[in-house]
């Protein structure tokens, strides 16, 4: 599990590879990954935006933007989580993804909490041993 801390919002990430969304004969990789993000603060906070890099063993990357997370933006009052499960294709057989979640305070105040680097490896990594 991946974990990060923000401003007494913490956010963990448990990826899942997916092999029977996945052929490594059509170079397409399928992932799960799971999120939550619990409120410790003492503020009723909501999540705006998303934003997402997402690259592949290349070193290619994807850039994405977007409005909340699995179509909600979802508003956390001090001591409440919200859990949602999403996933990602790529064209090799590792990869990681890095992100980070816009919030918006009830007091108006928008502020960014980090999502943790995750590694989504498969098992047709090939691993070379020096």
């Amino acid at each position: 599990m991946y974990r990060a801390v923000t401003r007494q919002i913490e956010v963990t990430v448990e990826p899942n590879f997916l092999p029977e969304r996945s052929s490594a004969e059509q170079s397409k990789y399928f992932w799960s990954y799971t999120i939550v993000i619990t409120n410790s603060s003492d503020e009723t906070v909501q999540l705006r935006e998303r934003y997402w890099i997402i690259t592949d063993a290349s070193g290619h990357q994807q850039h994405i933007r977007g409005e909340g997370v699995v179509g909600e933006q979802p508003v956390l009052a001090p001591g409440e989580r919200f859990e949602y499960t999403s996933g990602v294709p790529l064209s090799t057989a590792s990869g990681f993804m890095a992100g980070r979640y816009q919030m918006v305070s009830e007091s108006g105040e928008r502020f960014e909490i980090e999502v943790p680097t995750f590694s989504l490896d498969s098992p047709d990594i090939k691993r070379v041993l020096n």
